[in-house]
């Protein structure tokens, strides 16, 4: 069995331990920045015998290198970050597509089932406007292999949107509904409706469309727009090639290939808090060919029970967190 196949199949907390350190050795030697970073903190790969040993590369690092395994210079595709006005984007070498398939196919599955019990609408004005969206990407296969005539993808059309649904909770159809959280908030202001076969998954994000909302009253607008219980959400970034899910109350859960795990914002290296509020790292195997363990800028809580919540982004006037540490080689 290859290791993809390997991290594909985990089902058990052992498995995924052993397959995380196999990765980071992997990882150490065979990508140049992950190695040269691993270096500058003064980390030996000798001395990691567990995952809350393995460093975490600052996320911001995609911003400035090339983060990819190996130096043949061959990729299928680069995904790209959205930026604001002056922000420099993200870049994702990714070498094997067809990986991130499968992450994102068994992801959805794991936790919805088929894609072909959905008629999928997607809404990603922002996304579609611009190239090399990794949620795009994702979109786009979801529409295709719902294998369902009605599934599409809007960016203005509003009005045609609010019809397609209209008609989908007529006819009692199953319908995901996929949306930057501006465009719903717009859909939900012009076009209130009673959705009972949808499920509504926000994506985050105003893009700069909006002034930004606190999460919950976001949710408590589409809510009552909308006449649903819940508002899903989906996490991820270009840095990655798995997503978290919400189903609710922005508690989210991940894949068996995936872990969160809480750093101490003012001690970067303290990783593994649980029920404390820190700075969130992510361990993503599928990320096998570029860097599966990324320190975010995100900040949020871990449960005893594995899942997590997101409550904001870092504060860097008030803090740097691990970006200190790379100083010596950004």
């Amino acid at each position: 069995m290859s290791l993809v196949e390997k991290i594909f199949s985990i089902n058990t907390d052992t498995q995924f331990s052993a397959h995380a350190l196999d990765i980071f050795r992997h990882q150490v030697e065979n990508n140049k920045v992950y190695s040269e970073y691993v270096k500058a903190i003064g980390k030996k790969a000798a001395e990691v015998k567990r995952i809350e040993d393995i460093p975490f590369l600052p996320v911001s690092f995609f911003k400035t290198h090339d983060v990819v395994c190996g130096s043949d210079g061959k990729y299928d595709t680069i995904f790209t970050s959205s930026t604001t006005s002056g922000d420099t984007p993200s870049r994702h070498l990714v070498k094997d597509i067809e990986i991130y398939k499968e992450s994102f196919r068994k992801g959805f599955s794991h936790f919805y089932g088929d894609i072909k019990d959905y008629c999928v609408l997607a809404l990603l004005p922002s996304y579609l406007e611009r190239s090399g969206s990794s949620l795009v990407f994702m979109a786009e296969d979801m529409v295709v292999n719902s294998e369902n005539e009605l599934s599409g993808f809007y960016i203005h059309n509003y009005n045609e949107l609010a019809e397609k649904l209209a008609q989908l909770e007529k006819q009692g159809k199953k319908v995901l509904l996929l949306g930057v959280t501006y465009a719903l908030l717009k859909l939900a202001e012009e076009y209130p409706m009673q959705l009972k076969h949808t499920i509504l998954m926000e994506t985050g994000g105003m893009k700069g469309k909006r002034k930004e909302l606190p999460k919950q009253e976001v949710h408590q607008i589409l809510k009552k727009a909308f006449g649903v219980e819940h508002i899903h959400s989906e996490y991820g970034m270009t840095e990655l090639l798995s997503q978290g899910y919400s189903k609710g109350e922005g508690v989210f859960n991940y894949p068996p290939w995936m872990r969160i795990l809480v750093r101490d914002m003012y001690d970067p290296l303290n990783v593994g808090l649980k029920n404390t509020s820190g700075a969130i790292n992510i361990i993503d195997l599928a990320n096998i060919n570029s860097c599966s363990f990324i320190a975010t800028d995100d900040v949020g809580i871990v449960h005893e029970n594995g899942s997590f919540e997101v409550s904001g982004r870092i504060d860097y006037s008030d803090i740097r967190g691990c970006n200190l540490m790379a100083d010596d080689i950004l």
